[in-house]
């Protein structure tokens, strides 16, 4: 068979070798039964399903109603400046605070996407400081410097 749509297939391939992956750590743990569920049972299944899920739209990829697509070439600017923001962040908390990394990983991160606007980012950027925020600090009482150094004390 031809491989009509190669996004697809590849996302097939992915989805089977990250569900096989998992069934195959999850063998490494008490399974227990579905009444009385083990460590185990839960990432297995999951795991058996993602793969299925894999399966199928492997299958459907080479099937004659498939749109035909090809995989585009791999953007490793948009990948870097992604992995880049998260990097940030992870140097700017402990020194700018967690308002601040925030907003930039949001900023920077927004910024590889050709839909950017700096009034869309701002916005994800306040919803998402209010929201891991209220998640992270008010409900698990986790402790992060919120402001610059220099602001605290």
């Amino acid at each position: 068979m031809k491989i009509r749509n190669q996004r697809d297939f590849g996302a097939g391939i992915m989805y089977m070798v990250i569900g096989l992956f998992f069934t195959i750590v999850a063998t490494q743990y008490p399974m227990g039964t579905a009444a009385k569920m083990g460590p185990g049972y839960f990432p297995f299944w999951l795991g058996i399903l993602m793969t299925l899920i894999g399966l199928l739209v492997l299958i459907k990829s080479m099937g004659a109603k498939a749109a035909i697509e090809s995989i585009p070439k791999f953007n490793w600017k948009i990948i870097t400046q992604i992995t880049g923001s998260v990097v940030l962040y992870a140097l700017l908390l402990p020194r700018m605070g967690f308002l601040v990394a925030i907003v930039v990983l949001v900023l920077v991160s927004a910024s590889a996407s050709k839909e950017f606007t700096w009034k869309g980012s701002l916005i994800n950027a306040a919803f998402l400081v209010t929201f891991t925020y209220s998640v992270f600090v008010v409900g698990l009482k986790l402790q992060f410097p919120l402001l610059p150094a220099f602001l605290q004390q």
